[in-house]
Parts: C-alpha cells; structure tokens; sequence
C-alpha cells in the first residue's frame, strides 16, 4: 500500500471542464482559450460597439460559446466539482494547466466509477454501534484491598515465578492470572517467562511482545513486578508446582502454596491456563481487567506498526476486523471439516488419524453432530451469507486476521468474490515493514490484535483467545460492535436451499438482534471470564468524572 505523496508545488485555482467540450476543440482554440493574448487590446465602450473587432477573433466566439455551454451544463443541474473527485490524484490542484486538461477526462471517468450509491437502511444499520448503556471502566478498590497493598509491597521474602504457554492470546490470559496469584499470595512476580511454541518456534520473550516498564508502572500500587529474582535469591532452588486444579479458588491457592513459598521463598508455577477461577473477589476482578486492559500494552515496535496499518484501514472510512479460524490446525484440533472438497476433508482426517492428542473437542460426537450443536468454525462461503444477510455492503473494506487457511487463496474466494476491498497486513504494509517480525508468530497475532481492536466491527468466524480478549477489550473501550455469529440456530437455515433470500436475510438478523456487542452482564454467563464480560465488576453506570480508568 503506498504512501501519498507531498504536495510540494505551489496551489494554484482552476475550472475544470468537462471532458466532451474540451474533445470538440482544436489545439490552437485551447491555447486561445488558457494563454492570454500578447497584444494589449484597448477596452471596448460596450459589447454591441466592440462586435466589429470581436467577430475578427473566432477564439473570443469560441470562449462565449463554451461559457453558454458551461452555464447551460449547470442549469441542467450538471455539478461541476464532481468532475475532480477526492482522491483519485492527491496533487491535482498543483498540476500545470496542460497536465490538468490532459486529466480532466481520466478524472471525469474515475469520478463516475467510484461515485456510491446511496447507502440502504441494512447498509447504515451495519456500521451503527451499541449505545453501551452508559457504561464505564469503573475499578475503585476496597479500602481493605489497600491497606494489605502497604504490607504487600513492603514484603521481600517471597518471589513467584510462572512459565506461561501457547499462543499470544492464551498467554496473554495466564498473565493475567498469574499477576493474581501473586496478589494472592502476597508475592513478588518475577517477569513471567514465556515457552518457546514448539508449532510455530517463536523465542520472543516477555519484553519483545509487552512493554515490560508499562505494565510494572501500572500494577505498582497492586503488585511488586521484577525483572529478575533478587541476589539473595538467585540460587534458591525453586518450589516447582504444575498441579494446579482448575479454576481453583483463592483460599486454595494459600492453601497449597502459601505455607511453601513462604519456606522455600520462590515459587514456580506452569500451565496456569483456566487454572485461576473465574469468580474471583471484586477487587481480584478488577485486578484482571486492570492488567488485561491496561497493564499489557504491546511493545513500542509493534504498537507503532499495529496503529499505522490501523490508521491505512480507517483512511477510507470503517472497516469490519474479521478473524478466519480455518487454518489446518483449527480443523484438526476441532474435529471439523473444512468443506472445501473430499480431497481437503481427507487431509484432516488422516492428520487427525495420525494426532488423536491434537483433538480438543469431544471424540464421542461426528462431524455433524458438531456442526449442527455449531462447535465448528464459519467457512468462508457461510461468513459470506452471514455478512450480506446483516446488511455489509458490497463496498465494506475487510481486514482479516488469522493464519494461512487450508486452501490457501481458493478458500477464500467466496469472500474475496462478493468483498473485492479485503486486506491483511501483508497487503497494507510498506515493503520492509514486516521484516523485523518475520517468523515469529506472537509478533504478527500482536498486529493483528491491534487492528482488530481499532475496527469499527469485529466478528470471529469461531471462539478462542482472540476473540474472547478483543470482545472484553471493545466492551471495556465502549462497546465497539463486535458480531457473535449464533452458529447453532442459524447453520439449520444455511442449509435450507429453498429458502428465499429475503427470507433468509430477516431470520438471520433477528436471531443476531442481540449478538452486536451490547452490554451483557456477567452474572447471566455462568462461570465466565471477566476479562471477556467486564460488566459489573469493572464497569459501572457512574460520570465519566469520577471514572477510574
């Protein structure tokens, strides 16, 4: 994607005219018309008097004539500025007259092609966002939390380390957790070590991805954050603890460990994936959402890069962020098919005859019964059908996030058909740009984390990490829409092939009448995550005066 370039020349005022005048003319009329006379002419008494010197200069004819043209052109209610559009040429107000007239008939054209038609009620219906309700982020803590902060922060004796694992995102929320626990315990957290992924071999370590001074500033009044264990400890053999249940409670975790970190002074804890629970304490809530919304800011790097293909994305009005769940992996951990061909369906099923362990669905169900029950990821033809029955234009610019989908380009083409404007950030970056991140996996899901936060729409073809932590983050932004696609009630109607298309689009955008991002409070989600359903612990109904943020 390519920068415009400065417009260095000095501004200059032209009338632009319409491309069939200018055809009809000769060289020599044109150069009547736009180089002024060398001779002075004297000043006639009046039109009728100076007709005798007039009638002797056919270019004088020739400008009167194309002033009639041009007057009669606006009457007929012809809008002249519509013939230099915004855009096609940045710098057209600098052009030389010649160059200007050698474009004001490809500038007419482009005009005409990339003029809109008016948008539709479902059209403007599908950029409108959830009024939010009022709601705001709202994290005041107890006057007890912050009385044990005074003792908490002043204690030296106990240090927690955690080795966290999988993807960006699934990382992202053991951090989060981890940061918890060490509350929990009244510990110091050494600055959690990420696990070298052994499918995409990323290195990178805490600081490469998260701005490591950022997020120790914001938890300072909440947590000791260190960069590594202190001297008088860094011998000290580590209490090593991977037996942690799932969704444990506080008074379990002091229960188990506190006693032991105490006596051994460092505690290491792993996989600590859905170990926390999710119903925490109110102040342990809203410790959560303070470290997943404002503690874990990316690195400076990758935020600026983030932000520039945010800002080329929004450079020509919104766009709608769209997470693709169909790499091969998705499918073989999902026990789904693809629906590409028998060829494809048959690479998955023999990867998953090869790797049962990779299966993280439920074995005793089939294909369909997953389908049907809508535990399978969107294909890009149902993505499709879904977009156009909520109203997405035809013009809607899509950015979308994910890895390489099984089929490559052809998978793809029922989107890329009916959304010619569709980009990822191999498309929007400048050559060079993504060189420093090549081949580390968490670098490029960072990026497109970034701009699917700052889409005006996002929807995930599936669930996951990502799309769990970009729907707590738009909540806790305001409530950015965000599409959950209600698999399970409309894949029956997918399949329904005599169903009229105008039939289908309503019942699709009822069943979806609640799924655009509105405030969903948490109480009604049995046992789910805070971070993905902020609403009441960490945001409230109060002015944005007394916010705190």
């Amino acid at each position: 994607m390519a920068k415009s370039k400065k417009c260095n020349a000095k501004k200059q005022s032209y009338i632009s005219v319409p491309s069939q005048i200018i055809a009809t003319l000769s060289s020599s009329s044109l150069q009547s018309l736009l180089v002024p006379p060398k001779k002075k002419i004297k000043p006639s008494t009046g039109f009728f008097l100076g007709h005798h010197y007039s009638c002797r200069r056919p270019g004088v004819w020739l400008l009167a004539l194309f002033c009639f043209a041009l007057v009669g052109l606006l009457r007929l209610g012809w809008n002249v500025n519509t013939l230099i559009p915004f855009s096609p040429y940045p710098c057209l107000g600098t052009l030389s007259i010649p160059q200007l007239i050698d474009r004001v008939g490809e500038t007419h054209q482009v005009s005409k092609a990339t003029q809109s038609p008016p948008a539709s009620n479902s059209e403007s219906e599908f950029w409108k966002q959830p009024d939010g309700m009022d709601y705001r982020p709202c994290l005041e803590l107890s006057a007890e939390y912050k009385r044990a902060s005074k003792v908490i922060l002043n204690d030296r004796r106990k240090y927690l380390l955690v080795v966290v694992s999988g993807g960006l995102n699934q990382q992202r929320n053991q951090i989060v957790d981890a940061v918890v626990i060490a509350r929990i315990l009244g510990a110091a957290l050494v600055v959690p070590i990420l696990q070298v992924n052994l499918i995409w071999g990323d290195e990178s370590e805490f600081s490469d991805i998260f701005d490591f001074g950022h997020f120790k500033r914001v938890l300072d009044d909440d947590v000791r954050i260190l960069s590594s264990l202190p001297s008088s400890h860094i011998k000290t053999r580590p209490v090593e603890e991977n037996r942690t249940p799932l969704h444990a409670s506080p008074q379990w975790i002091r229960a188990h460990y506190l006693k032991r970190i105490k006596k051994g002074g460092v505690l290491l804890l792993r996989g600590l994936d859905s170990r926390l629970s999710n119903d925490l304490p109110p102040d342990l809530q809203k410790l959560r959402c303070k470290v997943a919304f404002q503690a874990l800011r990316f690195a400076p790097p990758i935020l600026e890069l983030g932000n520039k293909l945010a800002r080329r994305m929004q450079s020509k009005g919104p766009y709608l962020a769209l997470h693709l769940r169909i790499e091969k992996d998705v499918w073989v951990r999902t026990g789904c098919l693809p629906g590409l061909s028998k060829e494809y369906d048959e690479i998955i099923l023999n990867e998953r005859r090869r790797h049962p362990e990779l299966l993280t669905a439920r074995s005793n169900m089939t294909y369909h019964e997953r389908k049907l029950a809508g535990l399978c990821p969107l294909n890009a033809f149902e993505v499709t059908r879904l977009l156009k029955a909520l109203g997405a234009p035809r013009s809607t610019r899509i950015y979308w996030a994910g890895g390489e989908p099984l089929g490559g380009k052809e998978a793809l083409s029922p989107l890329t058909g009916e959304f010619p404007h569709f980009y990822n950030k191999e498309d929007l970056a400048l050559p060079g740009e993504l060189e420093p991140f090549a081949h580390k996996a968490s670098f490029m899901a960072a990026i497109d984390y970034i701009v699917s936060a700052e889409s005006d729409v996002f929807m995930p073809s599936h669930g996951g990490n990502m799309g769990h932590a970009i729907q707590g983050h738009r909540a806790y932004a305001g409530h950015k829409k965000y599409i959950t696609p209600n698999k399970r009630h409309m894949l029956p109607y997918f399949l329904n092939s005599s169903l009229p298309e105008a039939e289908f689009n309503r019942i699709i955008r009822e069943l979806h009448r609640e799924s655009f991002g509105q405030p969903e409070v948490r109480a009604s989600k049995a046992r789910r995550d805070v971070t993905k359903y902020p609403v009441p612990e960490c945001m409230c109904k109060r002015r944005a005066s007394n916010t705190t943020t």
